[in-house]
């Protein structure tokens, strides 16, 4: 199913070109020249006017793992989970937690180049090239529509010499609202992400700058990650046991039962931790 999955999103993802968005009931009704110019098939909803705080504070403090199981009451079960390669770049080892994320996804897509480059000389040109690329080929265009409660979900294909993440443009986005990264790519900077409490989940750390490696695809279209379909406005949760989607539609429904396992389970613990004269921690709130 995840390979089916993976399958029909990069598929979709190559036809982002003429920015079409076709509702599922307007497919048989495409025409021939609509299908060369690029269409997106599956249906995408605009959530552009809600503020995502609203959706975003619903899960504040829910764990994956209430959320994996209320997933499974709607007959979800493992297929929004991300993998396991797709891991938290560092943990908050206070009660704070601050590497747990929660919040609605913007989507992004990046891939590898074909551009053959030309060689370079003196610090003037590559100075020149390397502003060029970053501007014309590999902007990060969805900080533009970045809100506070958003999660930016960049689908990279995998790419693992490329550190697009890092502490400088993170910091940027973070500025905006932004409440964390997911990527099956890469990101650098780690230490400095970690001081500046920046949650980051990916697949690889270190590599090197854009230019002459990726260029943009395609902004806020359905991506997978970590072979799990995330739509825009899609819900994003992340923390010590990895990243888990809910499917919008659900988000409501999904989050009342999530909360019912999770006060069940810290009432549960709350009485073991008096029974062993445990002092309260913050998980029990």
């Amino acid at each position: 199913m995840k390979k089916l999955v993976t399958w029909i999103v990069s598929i979709s993802c190559l036809f982002v070109s003429a920015g079409l968005y076709a509702q599922s009931n307007d497919i048989p009704g495409l025409t021939d020249e609509q299908l060369r110019k690029g269409a997106i098939l599956m249906p995408v909803t605009d959530y552009g006017d809600e503020d995502p705080m609203e959706q975003t504070k619903k899960y504040q403090g829910l764990r994956v793992s209430d959320v994996v199981d209320a997933l499974q009451a709607f007959g979800i079960q493992d297929i929004t989970l991300m993998n396991k390669t797709i891991r938290p770049v560092w943990q908050d080892q206070t009660e704070a937690l601050e590497h747990r994320v929660y919040g609605v996804a913007v989507t992004y897509q990046l891939l590898p180049t074909n551009r053959a480059q030309e060689g370079l000389k003196g610090d003037e040109e590559f100075r020149a090239w390397h502003s060029h690329w970053y501007k014309n080929y590999a902007p990060m265009l969805f900080k533009r529509i970045l809100k506070p409660g958003h999660v930016v979900v960049i689908d990279a294909h995998d790419i693992e010499n490329t550190g697009f993440i890092g502490s400088n443009n993170a910091l940027q986005w973070k500025s905006l609202g932004m409440t964390g990264v997911i990527t099956n790519g890469c990101c650098r900077d780690s230490d400095e992400l970690m001081l500046q409490r920046i949650p980051v989940y990916a697949k690889y750390s270190g590599g090197g700058t854009r230019p002459g490696r990726i260029e943009s695809g395609a902004v806020n279209i359905p991506v997978c990650v970590g072979g799990v379909l995330i739509r825009p406005g899609d819900i994003v949760v992340a923390d010590g046991d990895g990243v888990v989607i809910v499917p919008r539609e659900l988000s409501d429904k999904v989050a009342e039962r999530a909360w019912k396992t999770a006060k069940s389970t810290k009432s549960g613990r709350a009485k073991l931790y008096d029974q062993m004269n445990m002092e309260h921690d913050a998980t029990l709130k």
